[in-house]
This record gives structure tokens, sequence and C-alpha cells, in this order.
């Protein structure tokens, strides 16, 4: 059930309506809530209704027995079980058939020749939806039990609601459990503030994902990555740009339509994006990249493995070693591994070189900002090229169109182009700016609201290609 279609708006309705009439009621306003996110997740494929059970059910029977233990041994071992069995149901519907590629694919090279036939071992389903999110988010919640760092969810209820709640289930963002768990104890309210910042997250996160990031995908990026030679070394460029473009008017659009239909709940999740191309350094768009991804990494993975403690060495490695991952997790390619391989790399040379050079006072001047700001853009650039090929081969085929300097170009039409210039353009704006424009439009009156969504819904509807296209990070 996706986001962008009239299906997700007549659910939601009936969710809206449903669970305000439940308020007084907590129990039953979260079991409906639990009933409706498995129903959201069966819209997909209803098969796997009991794998997304039977993990939240281990991950909150596993972390009462860690809260139950007193001995720091034990403790560990429950967690280090935890941690199997949840990156074991990831790597088994995941990485499995990559897995076997990849041995038969080692095999073949060091033989010189065909390699084993593995295809009888190789996994006939489709990967479940969500399962990387919906995993890691479990996760976090026993590793901070563990930690101490959270009180254990004795309500099993709740406990499956958290990892199942349908707004951020299938991509995000990755919600902690401190952030979640409470806001179910809670009493719900939704004033007219919020529900106008709701209102206001959905529409322009729609905005986003069907007027710029489907329209590019449609009429550019598909086109230049499926057939590069056919292209001219501008165009190939401007399908690069474009799809820089896409994925985040694509991704940030979903969780502004998740962000603000769980606010129209009277849940609150944190923001996921933060004008990442603005940024000056690589460090810095991880920063405003897919933060719940980010930070997670960093709190669950950089930091256990030292962190930027100890040498300098010792922080390189840990850099390299949590992008590598963090590219893992996109997908089972290489193509995935080597994004990470880079952005971890260029994080680790840029951290060197900030090291060799003496520390400024004050703020950077202005032209050295946009001269780090165009590198940092252009070397993200060339990094999606990787994660948008299906294959290393089709990666560079790109690559060396790009330099072949051609630049007629007939695929270039005028309206492309303003899309194109359009989505750049308010990206780039400030951010301060994008939050008054969210408060001018939350201070109007109703009517005026409802005019202002009703042209939202027309443009959308004039924009819209004739099926829906869905969004890139399904398929994690």
């Amino acid at each position: 059930m996706l986001f962008n279609t009239l299906a997700y708006a007549r659910f939601f309705a009936v969710v809206f309506l449903a669970s305000w009439l439940l308020a007084r009621f907590r129990v039953a306003r979260l079991a409906f809530l639990l009933g409706a996110s498995y129903y959201f997740y069966a819209g997909w494929k209803w098969q796997y209704l009991p794998l997304i059970f039977a993990s939240s059910t281990i991950d909150y029977l596993l972390a009462l027995k860690i809260d139950a233990e007193p001995s720091p041994e034990s403790r560990r071992r429950w967690l280090v079980l935890t941690v199997v069995v949840n990156l074991g149901l990831l790597g088994f519907f995941k990485y499995w058939n990559f897995s076997l590629e990849t041995v038969q694919s080692v095999v073949s090279f060091f033989r010189g020749g065909p390699g084993p036939d593995l295809r009888g071992w190789m996994l006939g389903f489709a990967l479940p939806v969500g399962i990387s999110f919906f995993t890691f988010e479990s996760m976090s919640y026993v590793i901070d039990v563990y930690r101490r760092e959270i009180p254990v969810c004795r309500s099993y209820l709740r406990y499956l609601l958290f990892v199942a709640f349908f707004p951020h289930l299938v991509a995000g963002p990755i919600v902690r459990p401190a952030q979640l768990l409470p806001q179910f104890d809670a009493e719900p309210r939704l004033d007219a503030r919020e529900g106008g910042e709701g209102l206001f997250l959905i529409a322009a996160g729609l905005l986003k994902k069907v007027v710029i990031g489907d329209y590019l995908a449609l009429n550019l990026v598909d086109r230049v990555f499926d057939r590069t030679t056919s292209f001219s070394a501008l165009e190939t460029l401007a399908g690069v740009y474009g799809y820089a473009l896409q994925i985040y008017c694509d991704f940030s659009g979903y969780t502004d339509v998740a962000i603000g239909s769980a606010l129209l709940l009277g849940i609150r999740i944190n923001e996921n994006f933060r004008s990442p191309y603005q940024s000056t350094s690589l460090q810095e768009f991880w920063q405003r990249w897919h933060i719940s991804l980010s930070t997670w990494l960093r709190d669950y993975l950089y930091i256990p493995l030292g962190g930027n403690r100890g040498s300098s060495w010792h922080t390189y490695r840990n850099m390299m070693i949590t992008m590598l991952l963090g590219g893992l997790w996109h997908g089972a390619s290489w193509t995935f591994v080597f994004w990470g391989f880079l952005h971890g790399g260029a994080q680790a040379l840029g951290r060197a070189w900030q090291r060799s050079r003496p520390r400024s006072e004050g703020p950077a001047p202005l032209w050295q900002r946009i001269g780090w700001g165009l590198v940092t853009f252009h070397f993200v650039c060339f990094a999606w090229v990787f994660f948008r090929a299906p294959t290393f081969a089709k990666a560079l085929a790109v690559l060396k169109q790009l330099t072949t300097l051609t630049t007629f170009h007939p695929n270039l039409p005028p309206r492309l182009l303003l899309v194109l210039a359009l989505g750049f353009a308010t990206h780039l704006l400030p951010h301060a700016l994008y939050d008054r424009i969210k408060e001018r439009f939350i201070a109007l009156p109703a009517p005026a609201q409802a005019a202002l969504l009703l042209a939202a819904a027309y443009l959308l509807r004039e924009a819209s290609s004739t099926a829906a296209v869905p969004f890139i990070y399904f398929q994690f």
C-alpha cells in the first residue's frame, strides 16, 4: 500500500477516524493501531506477517530475560543470542542469494572456468519489505535494555506496535524505542497546530515525490541508466544530477508523509533529512542525510567499535567498517558495498586532512564554504552512480559516457530543465525559510489550509503517472 495512492488515503482516513474515537480507551486504541499496521503490511504480502510477528515476539521475550538476569555474563550471552537471531533472519532473507552468487563467482575466478551451479540452493521468493528497518529497530530496543538505557517494556501489545507502527514500518525512519514507546503510554492529543503540521508534511512529501522525484525518474534518470550510450555527456550528467534529486525527493518525501501521518495520530517522529546537499563535508552530509540510519550506525556500530578513541588508524578503520556495513545494509550487491567504501574512504581522508591543518577560528569564508559544498555534492553524485546502477559495468558505462564531453541535448526539453531547477532551488533554500513557510501554513485558518491542500491535490493529479511509482527505499 503505497503512500502516493488513493488506497492509502482511504486506509488512513479510516484509521484516523477510528483511532481518535478510541482515544479514551488506550488498550483498545493500541490494539486497533496494531491491527491496522498488520493490515497495512499484509497489503504487500500477507504471507510475511508471521515473520514480523515472530521477530517482534522473540526480541520482546529476550529483552525480558536480559532485564531479569543479574549476572553480566548471562545478560551478555542473551544479548549475543538476540543479535544472532536478528542478523540471522536478515541475512537469510536478504543476503542468502547474494552469498551464493559471491561464492559462485569466486570459485569461477580461481578455476578459470564456470563455477558450481548453486541455483537450486537459491531462494525463490521476494525480499520481505522493510525487513532492514524493523530488524534494526527491534535490535536497538534489546541493546538499549541491555545497556540499562531504557526500562524493559512489559506490555506485549505496546512492543508489537512499536515494531509494526505503519507510518515508519516499511522505509523508516528508524525510530528509537525511547522516543516511541512512551508515546504509546501517554494520552494522545491532536491540536490545530499539530494537525496543520501533519497535513503540511504529507502534502510537501507527496509533492516532492510525485512532482519532482517521479517526473525525473520517468523522463530522465531511468532512461540514462538503462540506455547510457544513447545520451550525450551533458545529458548523462543531467541524469546523474537528476538521480541525486530523485532519491532525495523520493526518500525524504516518504519520510515527510510518514512523520505527518504519525503526527495526525498523535505520535511525533523525528526528522530524517535536513537539506543534505547543502553540506560542506561528507561528515556533515551524514548528519543531514537519513539521520535515523546514520545515528543508528554511530551508536550501535561505530562507537562500540571504538569510535574516534585510540589512534587515528583505529578511527579510520572504524569509519570504513561502519560505512561498508552501511552500504551492505542498503542492498545485497557489491555496488552498494563499494558505495559504502567510497564514503568511508573519503571521510577517513577528509578527517586526516583536517587533522593535518591548524585549527582555524571562526566560520570559513563564504567562497570556501561554496567551494567545499560543490566538491561534497559532486562526490556524493559520483558515489550515487554506483548506488543506482545495477552492476559495476553499468556504473562504469555511465562514467565513461561523461568523459566523451559531448554536448548535444535533445533529451533535455525546457520542462525537464525546469523541474531540475525547481528541485535544486527548493532544496538549496535556507532551512529556516522552509520552517517559516510551514509555520505560515499552520497559522492559516482552516478554509485557507483546505484551499491550499486542494490545489496540491490537483497538482498531484496532473503530475502523477498512470501507475504509482514505488518508493526507492522499499527495496531495502
